[in-house]
């Protein structure tokens, strides 16, 4: 259930709604902002292997630092909704229990035109 989306017109102040159900055997699923598969200013991660979730940016395809954040409320199996919002210096994750995991906006990205959901996450709803 991949999806990729090439025509996203998300600027600051807009808040990106994902809603989905996580596969049971999922190692885990990445969102991914930006202008193009190899230039991203927000790579989501959440990785059940390791109870992490990973966010990063990548530059001409190469990945950048990493942010692991040791918070993960939520299961393989269980329905989600995560609010990511989209400012003039981060993005900010709500997730569903209500924590928030900020990223900076590495690239100081005005539009972002590209997202794809890739892995164990089925999408149920999609809206900016």
């Amino acid at each position: 259930g991949n999806i990729e989306i090439l025509n996203l017109n998300m600027k600051p102040g807009n808040t990106l709604k994902v809603k989905g159900k996580i596969s049971a055997d999922t190692v885990g699923f990445s969102i991914n902002l930006g202008y193009s598969s190899r230039d991203l200013a927000f790579h989501f991660n959440p990785r059940f292997n390791e109870s992490v979730i990973v966010c990063n940016s990548k530059r001409s395809d190469s990945w950048e630092t990493e942010l692991r954040v040791r918070h993960l409320p939520f299961f393989r199996g269980c329905a989600v909704k995560f609010f990511i919002e989209m400012l003039s210096d981060k993005f900010r994750v709500k997730l569903p229990d209500g924590h928030e995991v900020c990223f900076p906006n590495r690239h100081g990205y005005h539009n972002i035109t590209y997202v794809s959901i890739l892995g164990g996450l089925r999408i149920i709803s999609f809206k900016l």
